[in-house]
């Protein structure tokens, strides 16, 4: 079985991911890694190049590959969720853990990122956190086997709870 980080970018999915595949001897692969890799370019170069449509249809191959391997880690890029086949995949071999954290504690913690595009290109970065987020929640939620919030523990905290709920 597969340990599924599902979230918004900034909730801790890369630092947790890399505590549990260490902790318990597993590969960590992140979803967005392994678009990177298959293009041949970042993220930001994708959706400047492609769009937002390419990069998701890369993400959907990237999550069919995966849900055909075992005892992985795997950090999915915060926008997985958005097609049903992702999480369907995801679901297949794998327990999703959906790690939130509060619109203040993503800005903090996402706020020198330059490796993620605008998601929305017109708001500002509060609001595009505060709305991205209106519309992804219920969509983490009906895909989470768990949910656990990040705002006030630390990394070894959130990584000994879902070995907890393994």
């Amino acid at each position: 079985m597969n340990i599924v980080l599902i979230g918004y970018r900034g909730t801790g999915k890369s630092t947790v991911g890399r505590l549990l595949a260490a902790r318990l001897g597993r590969e960590l692969v992140s979803t967005d890694a392994e678009v990177v890799a298959r293009a041949k370019r970042t993220i930001p170069e994708i959706v400047a190049q492609e769009g937002w449509e390419y990069f998701r249809d890369l993400e959907s191959a990237v999550c069919r590959d995966l849900a055909g391997r075992d005892q992985l880690v795997i950090d999915t890029g915060g926008g997985a969720i958005l097609r049903p086949q992702n999480v369907q995949a995801l679901k297949k071999s794998g327990m999703l853990f959906w790690l939130t954290a509060s619109v203040e504690t993503i800005a903090a913690r996402i706020g020198g990122d330059t490796q993620r595009p605008s998601l929305t290109g017109t708001k500002s970065f509060i609001d595009e956190i505060q709305d991205v987020l209106r519309e992804r929640e219920p969509k983490y939620q009906a895909a989470a086997d768990h949910v656990i919030q990040t705002d006030d523990q630390s990394s070894d905290q959130l990584a000994e709870t879902i070995v907890s709920l393994l």
